[in-house]
C-alpha cells in the first residue's frame, strides 16, 4: 500500500480542516471515511442549516465552552471564528450572522459547508479511502501506520485521529477513536451526552408535544438549594418525553451532577412584566366576558398549552370569565411568568448533539493536539474532551483543532511551517 506523510482517521469537519491544511502545506495525505460522502452528521447540524461558528467576542467564546476551555487557547488564537468566516467565504460561501451571533450559510444549506470542505480537500491533493480504520500502529513510542478493513496496511509518518465522540451513531460517530486512544495508552474520560433532550416527570409535555415556543426565557435550578445554575432565551420543543430544542441543549450541559435533581422554569412572555401580562390578561377577558375560561385564552397561549395551563390553575375549565377572581387571575399570570417542570433524566447518548469526555487532554499538546505519548499521533475535533454549549461554538473547536493538527501534522514532517 502507499504510504502518506499523514493518514487523517474520520471525515467529518475537523478531519476534513486536518487533511486539507496539512495537504495545502505540500504534506501527501489520506483521509480514511467509512461512510460513502464526508460530513455526514455536519449535513444535520443546526436542523440542515449549519451554525458554523458564532460571531462573538473572544471572552464570550471561552464563556460558553465549559468543558476545558484553557485547552483550546492556542488552537482558538491559531484558527479562531473570525478565521473560519474567513475560510468559508474565501472558498465560495457566503455567511450571515443571526440572533446570538449564529453564523450561517447565506443559503441555510449545510451541504454548502459541506462541500466547501471536500473541494478544499481535493484540490489541496488529499486522497479519500473509503474503508474502516481497524487499528494505529505504533513501535516505540512512534507512529508507523494505520490498519485498515479492506486496504490492509497504510504506512504514515503522522495520524490524527479525527473520529467523532458517540452522539448520532448511524452518522458514523460510534466510539472508534475512543478504543484507538486506549490501545495507544491514552486516558479516555467516560463518554456521557452533552446538549441532548430532556426527560421531564409527568405527562404534560406529551400533552403539549409537537408544539414549538419562540421567545421564551427559562432557568434552571437546583431543585433542593434553588440555586440558579444557567438562564437562556430562545426556542424550544415539547416532546413525547420533555424538552428538546435550542435552549434546552444548551441547559442540558450544565446539569453535571447525576446526584442532583433539577428544576426548569420557563416564562412564557419574557417581555412583560408581571403587571404588564396581568393587564394584558384583564384585556383579553374583558372581551371574552361571557365565554368559558378555557375558550378565552386562544390569543393568549398556543392551543396545545390552554388544557395544561388550566389544570396548573384548578380553575375548571367551564367557569365563565366574568366570574373568575382577582386571585385566580394573578395567579394565571405567575404561572404564565413561571411554569416549572423536574428533570428526571436525559435521553440517551446517541441522541445527544456533542459527546462529553474523550481523550483526556493531560494527555494531549494543545499548542500542536499531538499526543505526549505517542509520537506522531495528533488528536481534532469531538474525540477530544472539550465540548461547548449550542450557537457554533462546538463546529468552531472542530476546525480551530482541526486546523492545529493539520499544521502540527504538516510541520512534523518537514514541511515548511505553515505560518
Amino acid at each position: 500500500m502507499t504510504a502518506y506523510d499523514l493518514v487523517v482517521i474520520g471525515g467529518g469537519p475537523a478531519g476534513m480542516m486536518a487533511a486539507g491544511t496539512a495537504a495545502e502545506a505540500g504534506a501527501s495525505v489520506a483521509l480514511i471515511e467509512k461512510n460513502q460522502r464526508n460530513g455526514k452528521k455536519l449535513l444535520i447540524t443546526g436542523k440542515g442549516r449549519c451554525n458554523v461558528t458564532n460571531d462573538c467576542t473572544r471572552d464570550n467564546f471561552f464563556a460558553n465552552i465549559p468543558v476545558n476551555p484553557k485547552f483550546l487557547f492556542s488552537a482558538f488564537s491559531r484558527f479562531s471564528n473570525r478565521d473560519v468566516i474567513e475560510f468559508f467565504e474565501t472558498h465560495g460561501v457566503p455567511l450571515k450572522v443571526e440572533r446570538g451571533n449564529r453564523v450561517f450559510p447565506v443559503s441555510d444549506r449545510a451541504a454548502d459547508i459541506n462541500n466547501a470542505l471536500i473541494d478544499f480537500c481535493r484540490n489541496a491533493g488529499v486522497r479519500v479511502i473509503r474503508d474502516s480504520a481497524e487499528k494505529i500502529i505504533a513501535a516505540e513510542g512512534k507512529v508507523s501506520a494505520v490498519e485498515t478493513e479492506s486496504n490492509g496496511i497504510i504506512p504514515c509518518g503522522a495520524c490524527v485521529l479525527a473520529t467523532g465522540g458517540m452522539s448520532y451513531p448511524l452518522t458514523g460517530s460510534t466510539g472508534d477513536g475512543y478504543r484507538f486512544a486506549r490501545e495507544l495508552g491514552h486516558t479516555v474520560v467516560k463518554p456521557k451526552p452533552s446538549l441532548v433532550p430532556l426527560v421531564i416527570e409527568g405527562r404534560e409535555c406529551a400533552e403539549a408535544q409537537g408544539l414549538s415556543l419562540r421567545n421564551i426565557a427559562i432557568k434552571v435550578t437546583e431543585a433542593d438549594s434553588g440555586k440558579l445554575i444557567y438562564k437562556d432565551f430562545g426556542e424550544m420543543l415539547f416532546t413525547h418525553f420533555g424538552m428538546s430544542g435550542p435552549v434546552i441543549l444548551s441547559a442540558s450541559s450544565h446539569m453535571r451532577d447525576p446526584k442532583k435533581k433539577y428544576r426548569i422554569s420557563i416564562d412564557l412572555k419574557p417581555a412583560l412584566s408581571l403587571e404588564q401580562l396581568d393587564n394584558r390578561i384583564q384585556r383579553d377577558f374583558s372581551e371574552n366576558i361571557n365565554k368559558d375560561f378555557g375558550n378565552s385564552l386562544s390569543k393568549l397561549l398556543p392551543q396545545k398549552l390552554i388544557s395544561v395551563i388550566i389544570k396548573r390553575t384548578g380553575v375548571p375549565y367551564n367557569t365563565k370569565v366574568n366570574s373568575i377572581r382577582r386571585e385566580q387571575r394573578l395567579a394565571l399570570a405567575g404561572l404564565l411568568k413561571n411554569l416549572d417542570y423536574t428533570v428526571s433524566g436525559f435521553r440517551p447518548i446517541d441522541e445527544a448533539i456533542v459527546t462529553s469526555g474523550g481523550v483526556s487532554i493531560s494527555e494531549i499538546n494543545p499548542k500542536t493536539m499531538e499526543s505526549r505519548l505517542v509520537e506522531g499521533v495528533f488528536f481534532a475535533g469531538e474525540v477530544i474532551d472539550v465540548d461547548a454549549h449550542t450557537g457554533g461554538f462546538n463546529l468552531q473547536i472542530a476546525f480551530s483543532t482541526g486546523r492545529c493538527a493539520g499544521i502540527a501534522a504538516a510541520e512534523r514532517m518537514g514541511y515548511y511551517s505553515y505560518d
